[in-house]
């Protein structure tokens, strides 16, 4: 799930990444703006089992992102806003902010 949050002057968006129903311990969201790194964007564990985290970003931009689950399986948000073929020959989520 993605939840925006644009700032009163529009130039910064509050993103909200909540994963549900996954059999994990630990999510990052990677992507565009966190160089891709593990480490920057853990989702917590929230009391409904669920995972969730909010980063703000610059808006008027795209932005490719992916969830890593345990640091080894990647998996898409259905609600991204598009999809794009990666290098890898999976796909990557867009975030159009």
């Amino acid at each position: 799930m993605l939840k925006k949050t644009y700032s009163k002057t529009g130039s910064s968006c509050r993103v909200t990444f909540k994963v549900a129903d996954v059999e994990a311990d630990q999510i990052a969201v990677l992507g565009d703006w966190n160089d891709w790194s593990p480490e920057t964007n853990e989702l917590k564990k929230r009391k409904d089992g669920s995972f969730s985290t909010t980063i703000s970003l610059d808006a008027g931009r795209e932005y490719r992102f992916r969830y890593l689950l345990d640091g080894e399986a990647w998996e898409n948000d259905d609600e991204a806003d598009s999809f794009v073929p990666n290098r890898f020959g999976t796909a990557d989520c867009i975030l159009a902010l």
